[in-house]
């Protein structure tokens, strides 16, 4: 198999496995008993926030651990609208994750206004229109910092100085930049950060909450004392101790990263873009992510492709993985041009550190043959 889907999801690190193990074997108890059975698991969990806050250049009590992106990004909405009810309206992006942009819908039916900012041909938004949407009655600015589909980045320095000015709080989805760009939230005024574990090699089913020291928070999941009384629910310490294993591991590797992806990445496109007509890159050539690229092949279905990839043993996709079921086509693509037909014959590609020249030079050979024989 070679698998260029990473953005969708990564393998579990072996070190990360390693780190999980003991926990659902020997040290199966709950963390929160009074018995030393249990409670000797709270310092694993205590040891977990510390690495996941390094990594993020924050403090540990900053650091709330959530189930995936998906609760962590609703439970930050939540929180700014929580925090100030008589602020009734949201901002983010027509580009946004589901998790954010189904959230917002339901908000909506629920009388809150949502601005869905748009995004030019090449992904980027301008922070004019921010600025110029952000009124005395916006409670929250939710926008992500690297785009799932195409890695294009949003300039979250500047608008992070832009909700500071306007006393608005900003929660950045910050998924897809975790363990691929340096994050340091002591230096950019984010208001609350996501990330997920299944992005950087933990395993599928934990996350975290970045809320800054005297942000206003409001627990999402009502329950017992868990979390600091912010997050209720029996603590899951195997998949938070993986979590912070592959954070260490993230800040480890994070200089080679780029080094790592982005040559092969650059070979992949280009030898397509150039040996395959009718070939078009969607979102900024350089002010992205350096191992996505996200590729029309005019008169091509998606899905067609895909199909036939498989069949070589090639994983890739057509966009973000929790609306691949959908028969809709990608609304990221489609609102960096609404009146192309292309949403729909696009495929992302994804790397990761251990994917290898051959595989790039198979993926190329397996595409021309592909697309040929799609295209007749």
């Amino acid at each position: 198999m070679i698998y260029l889907d990473h953005n969708a999801t990564t393998p579990i690190a072996p070190e990360v496995f390693d780190a999980m193990l003991p926990y659902f074997t020997e040290n199966w108890g709950n963390p929160s008993s009074s018995y030393r059975f249990g409670s000797k698991l709270k310092s694993a969990i205590e040891t977990a926030r510390e690495q996941v806050a390094q990594l993020l250049g924050a403090s540990p009590r900053e650091i709330l651990f959530t189930s995936c992106a998906t609760e962590s990004n609703n439970a930050a909405i939540h929180a700014g609208l929580k925090a100030f009810p008589q602020k009734r309206r949201v901002i983010t992006s027509a580009v946004e994750h589901s998790s954010v942009l189904t959230y917002c819908s339901t908000l909506e039916s629920e009388g809150v206004r949502v601005t869905y900012l748009p995004v030019d041909r090449d992904g980027l938004l301008k922070l004019s229109d921010l600025e110029a949407a952000l009124t005395t009655d916006t409670a929250i600015v939710s926008l992500m910092w690297a785009n799932n589909e195409t890695g294009v980045l949003f300039p979250v320095q500047e608008i992070s100085q832009l909700c500071r000015a306007h006393g608005v709080l900003f929660h950045c989805d910050a998924v897809q930049a975790v363990s691929k760009v340096p994050i340091n939230v002591s230096k950019i005024a984010f208001d609350y950060l996501s990330i997920t574990g299944h992005k950087f090699h933990a395993p599928k089913g934990v996350g975290a909450l970045f809320i800054r020291r005297k942000t206003p928070f409001s627990a999402f999941i009502e329950g017992g004392h868990q979390e600091r009384g912010l997050r209720g629910g029996t603590e899951n310490v195997a998949l938070i101790v993986g979590l912070g294993k592959a954070a260490e591991l993230a800040q480890k590797n994070l200089s080679d990263y780029d080094v790592a992806v982005r040559h092969l990445r650059d070979m992949l496109e280009n030898e397509i873009l150039h040996s395959i007509p009718n070939t078009e890159l969607n979102g900024h050539k350089t002010n992205r992510l350096a191992n996505t690229s996200n590729i029309t092949f005019s008169g091509v279905e998606s899905e067609a492709l895909l199909m036939l990839l498989d069949q070589e043993g090639i994983c890739a996709s057509s966009g973000s993985a929790c609306l691949a079921d959908s028969s809709e086509p990608s609304h990221v693509v489609k609102a960096m041009s609404p009146f192309s037909a292309s949403s729909r014959e696009i495929i992302r590609f994804s790397l990761g550190f251990k994917n290898t020249r051959q595989e790039i030079l198979t993926t190329i050979a397996s595409i021309g043959k592909s697309v040929a024989v799609l295209r007749g």
